[in-house]
């Protein structure tokens, strides 16, 4: 029985040794092997994706092109480069809209007895402030809708019939009738509002030909491109 004993407890530290010796052999492979590195291309490459995908443009431009400065001639980089073109004209796109939308402003509040509602948009050119002419868009609940040029003092010269030549998006110069107003305010109001309004709607920028009292004639520039028809409420029907 001792020696049935004895082998059983020799075997089993046999066993044993023979665990551990396995386990140390399996932490030796897995130190051995470390995970690869992240790829940072590959990663920049999954950010760029994410961002044409959330039509980012500008960022997606951003991230693009540095890919490509840092990682020329990569995988990722050969990628990118294929669509980095219309990513970038995608972000000018995007970002000219912005600053046409930013140039016009809306106000509503009461005004005169009644609620008035108005869009806003200085010329381009001339861009000084001296010189600077507005054009606006109103709507007034008593007075209706009215479209009209506003400058500084002394106003605008036009003979009678008063015309003002309009030209839309580089096209021919059109003659449109117009009149100043009889309280004698520096304006001058465009009298078909409402396809003027229905023009503006269409067209990207509006030149105005007009005469500044005691001066000669000009062009006005409007970059109208970004106006926005749902902030100017349409007057309710009477």
């Amino acid at each position: 029985m001792k020696a049935v004993r004895y082998v059983a407890s020799a075997g089993s530290g046999h066993w044993r040794r023979w665990a551990a010796l396995a386990c140390v052999a399996l932490l030796v492979a897995a130190c051995g092997k470390p995970p690869p590195p992240p790829d940072p291309a590959a990663r920049d490459l999954s950010i760029y994706r994410q961002l044409v995908a959330s039509q980012s443009w500008t960022l997606a431009s951003s991230q693009g092109a540095e890919l490509v400065r840092k990682f020329p001639g990569s995988a990722a980089a050969i990628e990118v480069q294929k669509s980095l073109g219309e990513v970038t004209a995608k972000s000018k796109a995007q970002n000219n809209a912005k600053r046409l939308a930013a140039l016009w402003s809306y106000q509503t509040g009461p005004q005169s007895g009644g609620m008035q509602h108005t869009a806003a948009l200085d010329s381009s050119k001339p861009a000084t402030d001296d010189k600077r002419v507005r054009l606006i868009l109103r709507r007034h609940t008593d007075w209706g809708q009215s479209t009209y040029l506003f400058a500084q003092k002394p106003g605008f010269a036009c003979a009678k019939p008063c015309t003002v030549s309009i030209t839309f998006d580089g096209g021919s110069p059109e003659s449109w009738a117009a009149h100043p107003p009889e309280t004698g305010e520096p304006a001058l109001f465009i009298d078909e509002d409402v396809k003027f309004i229905s023009r503006l709607e269409a067209a990207n920028e509006i030149v105005f030909e007009v005469t500044r009292k005691g001066g000669t004639p000009e062009q006005l520039l409007f970059e109208v491109g970004g106006y926005d028809g749902g902030q100017l409420p349409q007057l309710a029907k009477k």
